[in-house]
């Protein structure tokens, strides 16, 4: 889609990473939760790996159909085996469990994190004037309304709504 702010690869995971830690964070302190929020942000940092060898696919190709999805997911981990099989053995073990985590509960609130970097992307764009991002706002709000951590519902309840102002508005004590 056309932006109006690009981002690259390095700019999302990085958003990812502090919505990642931010979320366990609010998880571990008000809900009781046990998550390693150092790993969740190192797991976003290293999220995208794949799209060094494979670029970025849009997510309505990549969701399209199941197959589709399941080739898509398979060229993602070839990729990141052949990244992993390029590192020194000494730092491989070190490295890899951040770049193949996708079980993990860390790994799951990073998902919930990169939605939530989509939805945040959306705002800029839809307030910058660009209707593209409107239908993806809504898939991405969908998704984000039906997410299974506390955390994620505390977010969107508490900090979602500072996405939508601008920086004057945000100094101000109004």
């Amino acid at each position: 889609m056309r932006s109006n702010f690009n981002e690259n690869v390095a700019e999302h995971s990085h958003c990812v990473a502090l919505l990642a830690h931010s979320l366990c964070v609010i998880q571990n302190k008000l809900f009781g939760g046990n998550l390693n929020a150092d790993r969740a942000a190192v797991i976003a940092l290293y999220h995208e790996t794949s799209e060094v060898l494979t670029g970025d696919l849009p997510t309505p190709i990549k969701y399209f159909n199941s197959s589709i999805t399941t080739a898509y997911k398979e060229l993602e981990w070839e990729a990141e085996q052949k990244i992993i099989a390029q590192l020194p053995p000494e730092l491989k073990c070190e490295l890899e469990g951040y770049i193949t985590d996708k079980t993990s509960d860390e790994y799951k609130v990073v998902k919930y994190a990169d939605k939530l970097s989509a939805y945040i992307k959306c705002i800029e764009e839809i307030n910058a004037g660009n209707p593209e991002y409107n239908s993806a706002f809504e898939s991405q709000l969908a998704a984000l309304n039906k997410a299974d951590m506390q955390c994620v519902q505390y977010f969107m309840q508490n900090f979602i709504d500072a996405f939508y102002l601008s920086l004057d508005k945000l100094q101000s004590n109004d």
